[in-house]
């Protein structure tokens, strides 16, 4: 079985398809980081931001609230 070789990752044109792309990234992400969490007993965060600016989260539920947690550089309560 030949491999596929570097694929050149560049921006979609497409609106649609770079939307499902995106929708189908960001759910591969979350299932990732509830995997990472689930078996490696690890506490995972995860904010992802739409290209419209809509906000995703994830947290362990373990993690506190994410605001009390943050750097300042990435307080995002103010």
């Amino acid at each position: 079985m030949a491999r596929r070789g570097r694929v050149e990752l560049r921006r979609i044109e497409d609106r649609t398809s770079r939307q499902v792309r995106f929708s189908k990234r960001r759910a591969g992400l979350f299932k990732k980081a509830f995997e990472l969490s689930l078996l490696c007993d690890a506490e995972v965060a995860l904010l992802v931001f739409s290209p419209a600016g809509k906000l995703y989260e994830y947290a362990s539920s373990r993690c506190m609230p994410l605001a009390t947690r943050l750097p300042p550089a990435l307080d995002l309560s103010a």
